[in-house]
Order: C-alpha cells, then sequence, then structure tokens
C-alpha cells in the first residue's frame, strides 16, 4: 500500500508539469466571499487553496436529490464517504463515517455552534428532519481539519451553514412521494429584505415513510423560523429550529442466515411470545424525541481590515425509548420478590421508558483581521451541558411494590467545555503561504446517580488538550498547487466508555500532502494522509442495549490512504465527478481474547474501514432545463470486528442510483416548477452496508475448556426504490 500510494503522488506530480494552464484564483470557493453573514465561517471552514482536505457543497447541488432522505445521503459521493440506514433507505436513522470513522468521530457544526451530542458526542440527523432543505452549504475537511468548536474531529469535521438571506421576497411548496409509502411536504417563505434591512424566513416539514425493514416507520416533524437584519457594516441573525421524530426501532438488524437470505426485511424489534406462545410485534416500540435549537448571531464588521461575530446557543432535547421486554428479573428494575398462591414470583413482562432530558447552552466570540498578506483569526468557545437520564415501567403483568411515575434509574451528568483558538495564515510571497493553528481545549465531565444497568455512575474527570496545528501551500504555476499540513489532535471518552471504565483520551497525529490541479475542462484533487493514532476507540463491533457501537482501546494504530477526485467536461453540457480512496487501516499488534488466552494476532484492520471507496457522478443536460445524472458508489470489504475474523466480513457493494430534473421557468404567477425524480439501487442490488459483530466464551460444553463464539447481525438496505416529486418556487 505505501509503494502504491507514493507512486500515486510521484505521477500525480509528473502530470502536473505539463497541465493547461488557466488562472487557480478563479476556482473560488464560496467561503471566499466576504459577505458578513458568511463571516461567521471564517472560524470554522478553509478557502480554497488552504492545505486542509476539504469537498464543498452549495444548496443547487443539494437540491437535485433532496427528496426526503436524511443528510448524510447527500454526502454519499464525496471521497471516503460512507452511509448506511437502519430502516434500510435513507429515511429515519442514517449514519454517516469518513475514512473509517464513525459519526462520534466527525465534529459537526451549525452555523459554528456544535451539533454532535455533548455525552455520546454523535450527530442524530433524525432529531433535525429534513435539515437538508435549509442548508446553505456545507464544508466537509477530511482528517483533523482547521479548529472549530465541539468535540474534536478524529475522521472529519462538517460545517453547515443554514439559510441565508433572501433579498427579494419567495415562496415555495414542495411534495414528494416513493416507495415504502415515503412521502414529504414542506412549505418555506422569505419576506426579502423590507426597508433593505430586515427578512424573516422559515420552513414547515412533514416526512413519513414506512421504511424498507418491517415496521421501520418514521414520522417526522420540523420547522425552521429565522430573522435577519442587515445593513453595510451589521449583521443580526436569530433562528429557531428543531423538530419531533418517532420512529419505530430497527436497531437490532438481522442475524439469522435464513431470514436474511429469504426474508432480509425481517424486524426482530419488538418481537415477543403471548400466553398461547405466539409470536407477536408490540406496537410502540419506538424511539420518540424532540430537539430544539436557538441561536443568535451577530457579525460587525469594523472596518476594511476587522470584523468580529459573537455566537449564542441553546439546545433543548427531550425524549425517550419504549420496549417491550419479557421476562425481567425484578432485582434488574430494583423491584422485590412477589408471592401469589404459594409461588413465589420473582420475573414479569414490561414495558419501559428510557428517557433523556438535556440542555446545552453554548457561547462564542471572535475577531477576525485580514489584509493584503496576514488573514488572523482568534476566538473563545464556552459551553455548558446538564442531562438527565431516568427510566420507567409504564405497564408490567406483576408490579410488585413499584409506583406510578416510579424512576427505576435516574442519573445526572454535567459537561462544561472551555475552548481558546488563534489561527492565521501569512502569505509569503506570489507563490508561497503559511499556515498555523494553535488551540486549547479544557473538559470537565462530571455524573451522579445510577445508569439503567443499576450502577452506580460517580465521575468527576478533567481533560487539558493542545491541539497544534500547522499547513504550508505552494502554487506552482497558475494551475497547479501543493499542500502539506499537520495537525494533532485529543478526544475525550464518551459517556459509554466510561460505563466500560475507559477514561484515557486519544491522541491523534495527522499528516496531509495534497496536489490540486485545475484547468477550463479538467479539475483534480488528490492527497495523501498519515493518521497516526494512540489509544484510538475503534469500534468493537458489538452494540448496546440501545443499538449504540460500543467501543474498545486499540493501542496503537494507523491510517493510510490516497483519496482523488476530478471533475472533468467532456463537452460543455456532459462532465464526470469521479473519486476514489484507497487506504490501509491498521491495528498494530492487536492483542484480543481468544479461547480463553489472550493472543497477539499482529497488525489487524480496524473495523468498519473498507480500503477501498470509490464514486462517481456521471452528470448530462440536454438542455437548460434537464438534468441526468448517473451515480456510482462503490465500498469494499471491511471488517465488523478487529481480530481480522471472517464471521465479521462485510462483503464489498456497488450501488448504481439515477438522478432526474426537470425545471419548468417563467410560468403565470410562477417563477419555477421543478420535478425531480431519484431512482435508488437502480440494478436491485441485494447489499449490506453495516452491521455488528460479538463474541463470547463458551466453557460449558466442553467442560475445562474455553471456547470462543462468534456471532454476527446484519442491516440489509433497500433493493430498487423510488422517489419523486415536484417544487413550486414563487
Amino acid at each position: 500500500m505505501q509503494k502504491l500510494l507514493i507512486s500515486a503522488v510521484f505521477i500525480s506530480t509528473v502530470i502536473s508539469a505539463f497541465g493547461q494552464q488557466t488562472d487557480f484564483e478563479k476556482q473560488q470557493d464560496s467561503t471566499k466571499i466576504e459577505a458578513l453573514d458568511e463571516v461567521l465561517l471564517k472560524t470554522v471552514r478553509v478557502s480554497a487553496d488552504s492545505p486542509i482536505t476539504h469537498s464543498n457543497m452549495d444548496k443547487q447541488e443539494i437540491e437535485k436529490r433532496n427528496l426526503g432522505q436524511e443528510l448524510p445521503y447527500m454526502l454519499n459521493y464525496m471521497p471516503s464517504v460512507v452511509t448506511t440506514s437502519d430502516a434500510g433507505a435513507g429515511v429515519g436513522y442514517a449514519y454517516i463515517r469518513v475514512r473509517g470513522s464513525d459519526a462520534s468521530r466527525v465534529n459537526v457544526t451549525l452555523n459554528g455552534m456544535p451539533y454532535n451530542d455533548s455525552e455520546s458526542q454523535v450527530t442524530v440527523w433524525v432529531n433535525l428532519p429534513d435539515l437538508t432543505s435549509s442548508v446553505q452549504s456545507l464544508q466537509l475537511q477530511r482528517g483533523v481539519g482547521t479548529s472549530t468548536n465541539g468535540s474534536g474531529a478524529f475522521g472529519a469535521s462538517l460545517n453547515i451553514m443554514t439559510e441565508g438571506v433572501s433579498e427579494k421576497a419567495r415562496g415555495q411548496i414542495s411534495n414528494s412521494f416513493g416507495s415504502y409509502n415515503t412521502r414529504k411536504h414542506n412549505v418555506e417563505f422569505s419576506t426579502g429584505l423590507l426597508s433593505d434591512h430586515f427578512e424573516v424566513s422559515g420552513r414547515l416539514s412533514r416526512i413519513k415513510s414506512d421504511g424498507y425493514i418491517d415496521r421501520a416507520n418514521s414520522d417526522l416533524k420540523s420547522y425552521f423560523l429565522q430573522a435577519a437584519f442587515v445593513d453595510k457594516n451589521t449583521f443580526i441573525k436569530a433562528l429557531a429550529f428543531g423538530g419531533r421524530q418517532e420512529t419505530y426501532q430497527a436497531w437490532n438488524g438481522l442475524e439469522d442466515p435464513e431470514k436474511l437470505e429469504n426474508d432480509r426485511t425481517f424486524n426482530v424489534s419488538g418481537m415477543y411470545t403471548d400466553e398461547d406462545g405466539n409470536i407477536q410485534f408490540y406496537d410502540n416500540e419506538v424511539d420518540n424525541y424532540g430537539q430544539d435549537i436557538y441561536q443568535l448571531i451577530w457579525n460587525q464588521r469594523i472596518d476594511n481590515n476587522w470584523n468580529t461575530n459573537v455566537s449564542l446557543n441553546y439546545t433543548k432535547g427531550l425524549g425517550y425509548f419504549e420496549q417491550y421486554k419479557e421476562n425481567q428479573k425484578f432485582a434488574n428494575y430494583g423491584l422485590e420478590p412477589i408471592v401469589l398462591g404459594g409461588e413465589t414470583i420473582n420475573k414479569t413482562d414490561l414495558i419501559r421508558r428510557r428517557w433523556l432530558d438535556n440542555n446545552f447552552y453554548a457561547a462564542s466570540g471572535n475577531v477576525n483581521y485580514k489584509d493584503s498578506s496576514w488573514d488572523i483569526s482568534s476566538g473563545v468557545f464556552y459551553s455548558y451541558y446538564e442531562g438527565e437520564h431516568y427510566g420507567e415501567i409504564i405497564w408490567a403483568r406483576y408490579a410488585s411494590n413499584s409506583e406510578i411515575r416510579d424512576r427505576y434509574y435516574d442519573g445526572d451528568a454535567h459537561k462544561t467545555e472551555f475552548t481558546v483558538f488563534s489561527k492565521a495564515t501569512f502569505q509569503l510571497s506570489d507563490s508561497w503561504s503559511v499556515y498555523g493553528d494553535l488551540q486549547g481545549r479544557f473538559i470537565n465531565y462530571k455524573t451522579s446517580g445510577i445508569t439503567s444497568d443499576l450502577v452506580e455512575m460517580d465521575l468527576d474527570k478533567k481533560y487539558t488538550f493542545f491541539n497544534p496545528k500547522a499547513g504550508l501551500t505552494y502554487k506552482l504555476n497558475l494551475t497547479n498547487q501543493f499542500y502539506f499540513s499537520y495537525g494533532k489532535a485529543h478526544r475525550e471518552p464518551t459517556r459509554a466508555d466510561f460505563r466500560e471504565d475507559i477514561t484515557t483520551a486519544e491522541k491523534l497525529d495527522d499528516f496531509e500532502l495534497g496536489w490540486r490541479f485545475g484547468s477550463e475542462n479538467f479539475k483534480l484533487n488528490s492527497n495523501v494522509y498519515y493518521m497516526d493514532y494512540r489509544d484510538q476507540l475503534v469500534l468493537s463491533g458489538e452494540l448496546g442495549d440501545t443499538g449504540k457501537p460500543l467501543r474498545m482501546s486499540s493501542g496503537k494504530s494507523y491510517r493510510l490512504g490516497l483519496e482523488v477526485d476530478a471533475e472533468i467536461r467532456i463537452l460543455d453540457n456532459l462532465r464526470t465527478l469521479p473519486n476514489i480512496s484507497l487506504s490501509s487501516n491498521k491495528n498494530v499488534d492487536f492483542v484480543a481474547s481468544i479461547d480463553g488466552a489472550l493472543a497477539n494476532l499482529g497488525n489487524t484492520d480496524i473495523s468498519f474501514s473498507p480500503s477501498v471507496v470509490a464514486g462517481n457522478m456521471l452528470e448530462y443536460s440536454p438542455t437548460k432545463k434537464l438534468q441526468l445524472a448517473f451515480l456510482s458508489k462503490f465500498v469494499g470489504e471491511q471488517f465488523m470486528g478487529n481480530t481480522d475474523s471472517k464471521a465479521s466480513k462485510l462483503d464489498s457493494y456497488f450501488v448504481n442510483d439515477f438522478n432526474i430534473v426537470y425545471t419548468l421557468e417563467n410560468l403565470p404567477w410562477i417563477k419555477e416548477i421543478a420535478f425531480s425524480a431519484l431512482v435508488n439501487n437502480i440494478f436491485n442490488v441485494k447489499y449490506i452496508s453495516n452491521g455488528y459483530y460479538y463474541t463470547y466464551d463458551d466453557d460449558y460444553s466442553n467442560p475445562g475448556t474455553v471456547t470462543t463464539i462468534e456471532g454476527a447481525g446484519y442491516f440489509p438496505q433497500a433493493t430498487i426504490n423510488f422517489l419523486v416529486g415536484a417544487t413550486i418556487k414563487f
């Protein structure tokens, strides 16, 4: 793999010497616009010639496929990105991995404010249904990236800017329908600038789907409202957005090989046996959660060189998941045995709800100075999180000594974070620029009370991280640009890690070497990366009782890879955008327990880290009104565990989609009607994009010996399916 990567960089360098010249500066990144409503992004985004590996996407590109699937599916064709869905078709719980790193290691910010949950560090997209419709632009930085607010980026950071200010009044109605009884409806409006200074805009959305997997239905509601004030030197924006989701659980996957082959949509969630021995399914085995986010953003231009930004954020989350559980021991719920008719009863069927009630407060302030040579940003960030975890039994066949609304467990958590950073780009000459970035993160996490396992969890952990970053950019000529960057990152454990007695912070040194080429008809980005980890918390393959992946420390590990993406304009109306990622992802001298004894397995593959990920978008526009796109995605084989066991292997898959958009313009009373259709998995491939792997020691079958038993479960994805929609703009 190392020889392959070195050869690829050498070949790229040789090719660049013969590139057609054009003005590299014309390849403008959206973040170069100095409009005040985008100044806040200067602290979390990078420009086109920055020594940071990144990809951008704007609203126009998002709209082509925005028919109801969650935001991760809009990113599916970016380099090194893998997406998956519990319900199988992209509606409901959807996930993203970048360079093999799961969602808890991808730092996500909304308008510069953290969105990752403070305790689990995951990003739950379904809690903000149809956020995609309110995204103005986004940037995915792969690797450590630049300093940002919130949890450290160990695989990537995703910076999202929500709806911009519209100068003209507008209205929009969108409706889409598709397979599995999927439908999406939303309305949007903007007043435009009133008196040249004020704008109010908003959105209401409803998405419903039965899901590809049995009973994996979703009922999603969301809203987005913003008010803005704009003048020459001041920009103030107030936002309120959020949603309510109710999804039938599908996080248990499917373990039965026969059903996987003949009934791959079977869902074990909610399954129980009635008194007559018949299999039933509980009708309310759901996740029910609401989330509201309030933000206030104030950008002020002092003069042509100085800008300031102050942002405030409050996030409220409240909800539960509900489960029917059979033969539960009273002791596991703090209940006492009862005697009926001379028989002692210490088990019962019951329905439980596990609640999360949390509040997240955050504030940031930064200042930016820019002239012909310097671009400097410095800032501070502070956040406070409080979360209450508790469980209730809402029904039991035998109630024992329980009372209504009793909490069988109750615990709380508090987390504070203070971050200070300063970063600068200095233009040494027309060809050379240097980048430096210093960040300090100070974290305090406290818990008290008991967990859902009735185990006391009393923690008070403090972490201090220093994360320096540096980079160099060299413009060889008008078409060729090279960069090198180094970044250090640390990351504190999650709540689930602490429950497993994992308290050591992760450490990462990320090295990136890249080349960018740009001509009129051909653009190419290529980079080699080496990510050196210590105490990396890799996915073990196992799932917790809420479907969340569990993690384990791998000691020393690394990721070495090559990423290449390009835009090739074949004709004026035909272009292709291919990308490929080749990587080697290894645990070094990995030790595991096998058959009752520890064994050094040498270098093993890191779980859920395919060595090949490739994508392509072939776009053809026979007329200005009609756009056709053929979309392809290949994901190589991967292991769900870290022992290279065949039982944990996920096969590779190659899936193709077809997208069509037809636009009618300048109709009476209507500005535009856009008809769109998306056929997913057009060749009807039966594939699996996610799963889990577990082991346990069996010392009963053969007394005196210990045998490691392996098992695996899978999340089948939808076969051929479609979505069609129409958007009317006024």
